[in-house]
């Protein structure tokens, strides 16, 4: 009679309850309306847990094999769309858990033998993390792609490269642009590392305590894919180390997105006019009619804030949990999901703008033949003479400011000019101060010079289609 009272109520775990839930409060917990997208992972987890439970010998063969069934069909009327969520059942857990003995009846009952929500939603969570991990680095490598042909279409191109925003040294815009393919490298390998730690399987753990049934962890773990399995049952109903490490990720791949937007952003700009967003990825005025609006990287930028607000409520949410399970950990999903929903779309719409650029090579010579960005080649010209680098600091600061009382570049000033401040300067002098002599002298490994891009970016070009 309790037995049926409990199914005539809908809660699977309703037999120590006399009164029904508040409807309110049903509505305040509900998480089945963001952890639906969890259904394949739980289905997943729940398959090779009733064939672990099927080769202990704690539910019979045909008993396995109902449960096989009816969570077959469910899967099926989930991607048909036909599944009913059912807001007060709370997740994607029980949901899927009361459609199944609604199909297959006792069968179903015996599936959640030897395992709890706690370590359910933990297997679930990890499942999702490990594939959509994969998802984000072939995104990364598409956006490393678009960025290797940009700088093979513009290689030898030259532009000021920045220290403070204020124009530094001269680099090929080539090397700038590979800058970003390192920074998203750094990403990958990121994510590579984060996914090899959360791999490895909670299930077991049960509530907190493990249980006291004869369960085989290694099996599942071995159907699951993972590489091995979770340690200590209250650290693992309680940790939420790997969404945090993801969020982590997903933030400063979202960061390195903002620097490139703001860059982009300041380039189309008419104060540096270095590059042209082609119009599909551009909006328009309301009112102004000239205005051509970079909405697609400023948007990115301000996606930036989102992402990074989604980890520090996950941090604040976890900092003050006892152990083990507490039920703030469902405020876990719907930062995580929301962040890596921003991140896919912000790397997605990245590879198609970086494809839409078009860069104003000749403007960006032109910006290099102000601000004096030669003078550290002046100095290291010295250097090679023999000049105590702080020295020889000191004179060309002397020639920069002769320079700028009289409103010349310095390699518009004569050799005679250059020789009252030194006597080591010779006619050679004006090899170093020019800007193609400035790029190709900078040969340390990973530094401008033309040959060394070029090595960077077959080495780029290589990684990438080994990738593929």
């Amino acid at each position: 009679m309790a037995d049926q009272q409990d199914r005539a109520s809908g809660k699977l775990w309703g037999g120590r309850f006399a009164e029904a839930t508040e409807a309110s409060v049903e509505r305040f917990t509900a998480s089945v309306h963001y952890d639906s997208r969890l259904y394949r992972h739980d289905i997943a987890g729940s398959r090779a847990h009733a064939r672990m439970l099927v080769r202990q010998g704690l539910i019979s063969a045909s008993e396995g094999e109902a449960i096989e069934l009816g969570l077959t069909e469910i899967l099926a009327e989930i991607e048909a769309g036909t599944f009913v969520f059912r807001p007060e059942l709370e997740d994607i857990h029980m949901n899927i858990e009361k459609a199944l003995t609604d199909k297959v009846g006792a069968a179903g009952e015996k599936l959640h033998t030897a395992r709890s929500r706690n370590d359910q939603v933990a297997l679930d969570l990890r499942l999702y993390l490990r594939e959509e991990g994969e998802g984000l680095r072939v995104l990364l490598q598409r956006v490393q792609a678009s960025f290797a042909e940009q700088a093979r279409a513009n290689l030898g191109a030259v532009m000021p490269g920045y220290t403070h925003m204020q124009r530094a040294q001269p680099v090929l815009l080539s090397h700038h642009l590979l800058a970003y393919v390192e920074m998203f490298e750094r990403d990958r390998e990121r994510l590579t590392d984060c996914v090899r730690r959360l791999n490895v399987l909670p299930l077991g753990a049960a509530a907190l305590a493990g249980t006291g049934l004869p369960i085989d962890r290694e099996f599942v773990a071995a159907e699951l894919g993972f590489s091995g399995i979770t340690a200590n049952s209250m650290d693992t109903t309680g940790d939420r180390d790997f969404a945090l490490e993801f969020l982590f990720c997903c933030t400063v791949i979202q960061l390195h997105l903002s620097r490139l937007a703001e860059e982009l952003v300041l380039w189309a700009s008419k104060e540096f006019d270095f590059v042209e967003i082609g119009d599909r990825y551009c909006t328009g005025s309301s009112i102004m009619p000239q205005k051509k609006n970079p909405d697609v990287p400023e948007l990115i930028r301000g996606k930036t804030g989102r992402v990074a607000g989604a980890l520090m409520g996950l941090l604040m949410t976890v900092k003050g949990l006892p152990l083990t399970y507490n039920r703030d950990l469902q405020e876990d999903k719907e930062p995580l999901f929301d962040a890596l929903d921003t991140v896919k779309a912000s790397l997605a719409i990245t590879a198609e703008l970086l494809a839409n650029l078009t860069f104003r090579t000749e403007r960006m010579k032109a910006a290099t033949r102000g601000g004096f960005m030669t003078a550290t080649d002046l100095a290291d010209y010295l250097v090679r003479k023999n000049v105590p680098f702080r020295q020889a600091h000191g004179v060309v600061g002397r020639i920069v400011a002769h320079c700028q009382a009289r409103g010349v570049e310095l390699a518009d000033l004569a050799l005679a000019e250059m020789q009252a401040f030194s006597e080591l300067i010779e006619e050679d002098v004006m090899e170093v101060l020019s800007v193609e002599g400035s790029v190709n002298s900078r040969v340390s490994p990973g530094g401008t010079a033309r040959k060394r891009v070029e090595e960077a970016l077959v080495r780029i070009e290589q990684k990438l289609s080994a990738a593929q």
